[in-house]
């Protein structure tokens, strides 16, 4: 199982293509897709594929999604090996199915899908890509035929097919490489339920607990993973009636995506960039660089270390690691932006994992809660 794509419902898809193409680098790998009543477009990055859609008119489906919730995540998109496999062990465990499976043929290349019901408004298709002659090369190039074809006058479920079709294009794009991990919250006391959800509809296996608390609010995580480690999925519930999860919960009108990962080979590049273009940063008082020098086996250079304050990245590392193979200890650095939507909702990570580095690295959870802490101070949401 992989990350295949994620499904963004927006008032203005045409808007948004636009700012991930210039805030974050991404590239359009499609002409505009419109049925009667929605438009898509899609973006991609690396092995990052982002759909947006917009309502063309009240009876889209993007419209009933934006008359509930606010613009955010609708669907997050599993590649699987075995859809029908996939499709009987959730409905063995009860899953909704909002979708039968759907079957397309494209000469050398096939395509199978389906749509199960997830957490508050949040979907999951599961899709099973079958590619044969020249094999990935051709791949992006037969299926983007193809949905040209498929996309005049389709509407409906068939419109979906069409914007599942097209997203197999190809960039070329560095910036920004993959999907590192994609975080759900839930309502407080639901945190065990939904775990177990991803154990038995999707055949997750839990990893990392994070039980967070400052003076002012608190949180409880459980990181999800898939057996065969491709797809992180950590989910939060609040640990107190003002946690920014509950706000998120308040403002979000239900559970949703909280925030997206996108891993990045150059952390440092990248953000200034990106600071370049103009993009919203959570802030990180320069104190935080003080106080990593005070731990033990700081691996990183003075140089290293002011480039990474003067972007204002969080760094974290496994204390008395030892050293094997002449490389340092492992190294997760991390930045979160600004909720890029006009409410306090959905916002992005960029990481960057150095020598191997695996899991969540807690120092920066805790800044990471304490400096949307300071988010909420400002909007009046947290005394």
């Amino acid at each position: 199982m992989k990350i295949d794509h994620v499904h963004f419902y927006v008032e203005d898809a045409k808007v948004w293509r636009d700012w991930f193409v210039y805030h974050l680098g991404f590239e359009p790998v499609a002409d505009r897709l419109s049925s009667f009543h929605t438009c898509t477009e899609v973006v991609k990055s690396g092995d990052v594929c982002f759909f947006l859609s917009s309502p063309l008119l009240p009876t889209s489906p993007v419209a009933e999604f934006l008359r509930q919730y606010p613009p955010g995540v609708a669907d997050v998109a599993f590649a699987v090996e075995d859809v029908e496999a996939a499709i009987a062990l959730a409905q063995k465990h009860g899953a909704t199915v909002l979708q039968p499976i759907q079957e397309k043929n494209l000469g050398t290349a096939s395509l199978k899908w389906s749509k199960i019901a997830a957490w508050g408004g949040l979907t999951h298709t599961l899709i099973e890509r079958e590619v044969g002659g020249d094999g990935e090369a051709r791949r992006g190039d037969a299926l983007k035929e193809e949905a040209k074809r498929q996309t005049v006058g389709c509407t409906g479920d068939e419109f979906s097919t069409c914007s599942l079709l097209t997203a197999s294009c190809v960039t070329t794009s560095s910036l920004i490489t993959a999907i590192d991990h994609i975080v759900l919250n839930v309502a407080i006391g639901e945190l065990e339920s939904a775990v177990t959800w991803y154990e038995k509809i999707l055949n997750f296996q839990p990893q990392q607990v994070f039980k967070i608390k400052t003076d002012r609010s608190a949180l409880h995580s459980q990181v999800m993973v898939s057996r065969n480690g491709k797809v992180q999925l950590p989910i939060n519930e609040p640990a107190s009636s003002n946690s920014q999860i509950q706000e998120f919960l308040d403002v979000n009108r239900g559970p949703g995506i909280q925030h997206i990962a996108l891993r990045t080979p150059n952390l440092v590049s990248a953000i200034a960039k990106f600071r370049a273009n103009g993009l919203s940063l959570l802030s990180v008082p320069q104190s935080y660089y003080t106080q990593l020098q005070q731990r033990p086996g700081l691996p990183l250079s003075v140089l290293e270390l002011e480039a990474i304050a003067q972007q204002e990245i969080l760094v974290d590392w496994k204390e008395y690691t030892p050293v094997e193979g002449g490389h340092p200890a492992p190294l997760l650095l991390q930045i979160f932006t600004q909720p890029i939507f006009e409410q306090p909702t959905f916002f992005f990570e960029f990481i960057e994992r150095r020598f191997q580095a695996q899991g969540f690295g807690e120092g920066n959870f805790r800044a990471l809660f304490e400096a949307i802490e300071s988010e909420q101070i400002k909007r009046g949401t947290l005394q």
